[in-house]
């Protein structure tokens, strides 16, 4: 890298006193930086700022601001290609987190604790180790922590792809608090409890984290390499397809040698594969966002409508912006939301935690609290989506033994015939959990390999309808 210090460069619509255009007296005296742009194209101007390979840190539609992350050569690059940054510094330019923010050790030692204080409803595992040997801790918390129930569904909240992003651990020590706490008083939470297996994985990448709290405190990726991998660009669906992450490895948004490369990465891909969760949350900071699949511009899920649906009552909860990444930011290749999703169906959504305002480490005292308690009603929302409109059951064949390997084809009645609404894959544990809208007629046909198909046709209430299919020789 031939600038390693960077600066902030925050883009604003606004008119901003005090500006300074000195730039290099700015770097002289490390101060952080706010530069002026004229904002006449949004997306056209995002576009642009990716192919430079330009970091967005964030953005905040209501002020209709972008931040950027810039090493000397951008900057100047960025003004001798037109831009017309105008620039106001602060002292300070990068600080490091408030101590009250949680480190991976006490991450980890807030887990055992956990645990240990409710063992009757909580299993605590080591999903896999980092690049650096240290291990990734996920908390499962249910009413039958060491069996797994396929007759419950399961939901996943993850939190720190990103290492400088130490909000977002705190929203998953929340939920493992909150429901871990409450069980025996709350009827709700023991009911939440009760009919799913509930996992929250806190902090995934812990070696990035640690480098943070060792004085790297704008670093994003994992350690691989002393470099580091964007985790977040890592996974294996549309990797390197789109634009959406960098093959090199100075950039913020390296994607790795190969998909599905790294330790971290592969830890969450585990998880997902033997959990096999109906919806996930990926807690990441900052813009206020409600981000769903797919990454790459142009692309939509078979089921856009319905996961676009749920993203946008997310939306309302937290008086966020919904959409697919490539609609409101840029597109992204490799991101978890997707390989979730394509693999297995998992409805996933990342939710961006606070605004340009606070940043990547706000205050702890002023905004820790704010925090978490406004994501409450979003994260308690997908837990009774759970035991909403959709199809649950366990297929069995005719001896009462469990089928595996299945598919499921998901068609809507409609009064031109069977149209079709989605292919489902089947969990290797016999169960099947298919999210639908409600109050319409669906034809479900299962067919296992060498086995006859079974269709059947279900009405969707606007509560979850639970069936016991059985299929023939």
């Amino acid at each position: 890298m031939k600038n390693i210090f960077f600066i902030f460069i925050i883009i604003f619509t606004l008119n901003l006193s005090y500006a300074h255009s000195d730039i290099s007296y700015l770097l002289e005296e490390n101060k952080e930086v706010v530069a002026e742009l004229d904002y006449f194209d949004y997306h056209l101007q995002m576009l642009d700022l990716i192919n430079k390979e330009i970091e967005v840190l964030g953005v905040n539609f209501k002020d209709e601001t972008i931040d950027l992350y810039l090493s000397l050569n951008q900057l100047k690059n960025l003004k001798e290609g037109g831009y017309n940054l105008n620039i106001k510094y602060y002292n300070n330019l990068v600080l490091a987190p408030d101590s009250e923010y949680k480190n991976p050790e006490e991450i980890e030692d807030f887990l055992v604790n956990l645990h240990n204080s409710y063992p009757e409803i909580t299993k605590l595992v080591s999903i896999g180790q980092s690049v650096e040997g240290r291990d990734i801790w996920a908390i499962k918390i249910s009413d039958n922590p060491e069996i797994d129930e396929n007759e419950e569904p399961s939901i996943l909240f993850n939190s720190m792809h990103h290492a400088r992003e130490v909000m977002t651990p705190e929203v998953g020590v929340d939920i493992a608090e909150y429901l871990a706490s409450r069980y025996q008083e709350d009827d709700q939470v023991k009911n939440w409890v009760n009919s799913n297996e509930i996992w929250v994985l806190p902090m995934l990448n812990v070696d990035g984290n640690n480098k943070v709290w060792n004085g790297s405190t704008m670093w994003r990726k994992n350690v691989a390499g002393g470099y580091g991998v964007d985790i977040n660009r890592n996974y294996p669906y549309k990797w390197s397809a789109c634009n959406g992450s960098s093959g090199s490895t100075w950039s913020q948004t390296y994607r790795g040698p190969e998909a599905g490369s790294e330790p971290e990465t592969q830890a969450l891909m585990g998880l997902i594969s033997s959990t096999r969760p109906v919806f996930s949350i990926s807690y990441h900071s900052y813009s206020e966002l409600v981000l769903y699949p797919f990454g790459c511009r142009g692309e939509k899920t078979v089921t856009h409508d319905l996961i676009a649906s749920i993203g946008k009552k997310l939306g309302e909860i937290l008086d966020y912006t919904p959409g697919t990444p490539w609609e409101i930011l840029y597109s992204v290749d490799g991101g978890d939301i997707d390989w979730m999703y394509a693999e297995y169906q998992v409805i996933p959504y990342v939710l961006e935690l606070n605004s340009s305002r606070e940043g990547f480490q706000p205050s702890y005292a002023k905004w820790r609290d704010k925090t978490v308690l406004k994501n409450r009603p979003a994260w308690q929302y997908l837990l009774d989506r759970l035991d909403q409109s959709g199809v649950r059951g366990i297929l069995k064949d005719q001896e009462g033994s469990t089928v595996t390997n299945f598919t499921v084809k998901v068609e809507k009645m409609t009064v031109y015939g069977p149209q079709l609404f989605q292919n489902y894959n089947g969990n290797p544990d016999g169960s099947f959990h298919i999210v639908l809208p409600k109050n319409k007629k669906y034809k479900l046909s299962f067919k296992a390999e060498g086995r006859g198909i079974l269709a059947q046709e279900v009405e969707v209430a606007e509560s979850r309808l639970n069936i016991s299919p059985v299929l023939g020789q």
